[in-house]
């Protein structure tokens, strides 16, 4: 019988190898130890890929393994009641649905090169190192606030913005006091136009006895709870991909449902990054709501596949760039035979089998490969035997190279690696200020 490892799990199911341990955590994905790792039967994959409602997932104990994978509790639970979303999505599952999306497409390319400052203004909820806030800056928004609760991300966003940071646990009545506090004093009389927010889609996993006090659990809802407490004009909802495909596209209408009950209509669908002038084909679902009647656009494609900004192109310049701290360029040294293997390593392969992502060399005449720190494996240089610095992701995921990252070289790559491409989120801010009628 076919089994797969994790990995291959999250590369088959479009999510991150995170989520896909904590299913496999709670129970509701059946895992076998052999040796020293874990991995799942075809058989048990099928009814997990089949789920859109709460059942019983059960060890088989005709599997030809001995030892099973101990959770707490096999029974699914979850965090909320999905079942009447989950009716219809039988032939989502697994797919990218944006040819079939309800989308209102915006011509934005008039205003790239010509970008006068808007009167709209934004907070960045799970800001992180700021991706998205310095994208929606140069769309021509004023931020008001960032707010998360990664240490160094937040030294970073002090550091590359004006608008004041909270770092704090969102979940605590005090924080979200402080936000509103903020905010207030930020505005100063004028209205908040836009929340932002790339909420854990952990939020939406099933629980069982190991992640039931996960405080990401509460997360989506809390972003929905300040929504509802300060009225913006506009809603922004970033995701990874593989959310539209959780529950059998269950999440997805949950997430419409939920913000059409405190009078927001929202539109979704997927966009990709390259197709705003940044050199990575990094897809992410992007969801915008307005409680003001308008019709929600999203920013049509830029570029075509032809004309995609290439890795080299990008990072070329830095292939004899010295080593410089300040920069965040810090090449890795690797040992000889390390060295050989990565030069060995294919174009868009990754050096270890059973990896979809971490270790994957990015195509040099192409735009890069999504770009993402995974558990310490980093993407491969496509023309030097090592990792990329920190710059080179930054370039890649089109951060200025101003932007200045702080805290440890570990964390600077997680920073990078989980941020909003700086252009995508530009394309973003511009449709939604064709939106509120301010581009002519």
């Amino acid at each position: 019988m076919t089994a797969y490892t994790l990995d291959m799990v999250a590369d088959r199911l479009n999510l991150s190898l995170k989520i896909v341990r904590r299913y496999v955590a709670a129970g509701a994905l059946v895992a076998y130890k052999e040796r020293s790792r874990y991995v799942v039967y075809e058989s048990d994959l099928k009814v997990f890929e089949q789920t859109g409602k709460q059942q019983s997932v059960k060890s088989d104990n005709s599997h030809p393994s001995k030892s099973a994978h101990k959770g707490a509790d096999n029974t699914q639970l979850l965090l909320f009641d999905l079942a009447p979303f989950a009716a219809d999505n039988k032939n989502r599952q697994g797919k990218n649905t944006s040819s079939t999306d309800n989308v209102n497409w915006a011509d934005i390319s008039p205003y790239w090169n010509r970008t006068a400052q808007s009167g709209l203004t934004f907070i960045d909820l799970f800001c992180g190192a700021g991706g998205l806030s310095r994208g929606l800056e140069m769309a021509g928004l004023e931020g008001i606030c960032g707010l998360d609760f990664f240490k160094e991300a937040g030294m970073t966003y002090r550091r590359n913005f004006r608008h004041p940071f909270i770092y704090g646990d969102i979940t605590k009545p005090e924080i979200k006091e402080e936000l509103y506090r903020t905010v207030s004093k930020q505005l100063a009389g004028r209205k908040l136009n836009v929340i932002s927010g790339g909420f854990p889609c952990q939020g939406f996993s099933m629980a069982g006895n190991r992640i039931a006090d996960d405080p990401r659990n509460t997360l989506y809802k809390e972003m929905l709870e300040i929504v509802r407490t300060l009225q913006p004009d506009f809603v922004l909802c970033e995701n990874v991909k593989g959310l539209r495909s959780m529950l059998g596209g269950a999440v997805e209408k949950k997430i419409i449902a939920d913000y059409k009950a405190i009078g927001y209509e929202m539109n979704v669908t997927t966009l990709c990054a390259a197709d705003y002038y940044t050199p990575q084909k990094r897809e992410r679902v992007i969801f915008i709501g307005n409680r003001l009647g308008l019709k929600n656009y999203h920013p049509k494609p830029i570029l075509t596949p032809d004309e995609y900004i290439t890795t080299g192109q990008a990072i070329g310049d830095l292939v004899n760039h010295p080593e410089d701290p300040g920069f965040n360029h810090i090449p890795t040294r690797h040992n000889e035979e390390m060295q050989r293997r990565i030069m060995d390593c294919p174009e868009g392969e990754s050096l270890y089998k059973g990896y979809s992502d971490a270790w994957k060399k990015c195509p040099w005449n192409e735009a890069s490969c999504t770009v993402k720190e995974n558990h310490g494996g980093v993407n491969l240089h496509p023309k030097l035997p090592r990792v990329l610095t920190a710059r080179e992701m930054a370039r890649l995921q089109s951060f200025p190279d101003d932007f200045i990252f702080e805290g440890p070289k570990n964390k600077q790559l997680v920073q990078i690696g989980n941020a909003v491409p700086c252009l995508l989120a530009k394309a973003i801010g511009l449709a939604i200020r064709i939106a509120a009628d301010e581009l002519k």
